[in-house]
């Protein structure tokens, strides 16, 4: 049977501390991907990664192992959980099904002092995308200086990847979308 796992994105501490905000798991699209994907017969698990604002490699690496993905599993990662995937790729030989990566943030300039300094500490495998059924990079020429420079480093590192390149889509999220529903998204997972 079909799974997907989708990895939210980082939170700071007042992100997480906002009690007019859902969960990480529960924000910007991520319910919406996940409600059509059931719809679709995908069993689809939209894990609240550990650490909370502090994300740790090793806890996140364990978390996303506990759904144990193969072949028949998508793979969705926004933000800092495309950064995650990119590294869980990169060290792990499991065949994977279709990988999305959303605006991926490796840290480039490691501007964030609550992340684990060694979660972005890994060399990129540029051959990842042969452990997946298909890689996928989905990102916005709008988004912030840290993920367009990810992203610049994803297309001069990796082989083999279809990059989907937006005008208007910010960082992915609702207020930059202005809308939790994400069809574009959906399009390249179900195609």
């Amino acid at each position: 049977m079909k799974k997907a796992i989708i990895i939210h994105g980082y939170y700071n501490e007042s992100e997480f501390r906002d009690l007019s905000r859902p969960a990480s798991s529960n924000d910007h699209w991520l319910p919406w991907i996940q409600r059509q994907l059931l719809l679709k017969g995908i069993e689809t698990q939209t894990p609240e990664m550990p650490g909370f604002y502090e994300p740790n490699y090793e806890k996140w690496k364990k978390m996303l192992e506990n759904f144990s993905p193969d072949e028949n599993t998508i793979l969705i990662g926004h933000s800092c959980g495309g950064g995650f995937l990119v590294r869980w790729l990169s060290e792990n030989n499991i065949k994977v099904g279709k990988v999305v990566l959303v605006a991926p943030w490796l840290d480039p300039e490691k501007e964030s002092k609550n992340i684990d300094p060694e979660f972005f500490n890994f060399k990129i495998d540029p051959n990842i995308s042969s452990k997946t059924a298909k890689l996928t990079i989905m990102y916005s020429i709008d988004d912030v200086s840290s993920v367009v420079k990810s992203v610049e480093i994803l297309k001069s590192t990796l082989q083999n990847v279809e990059f989907k390149e937006f005008a208007n889509k910010g960082h992915f999220t609702l207020s930059s979308m202005k809308t939790n529903e994400f069809p574009e998204l959906l399009g390249i997972v179900l195609g």
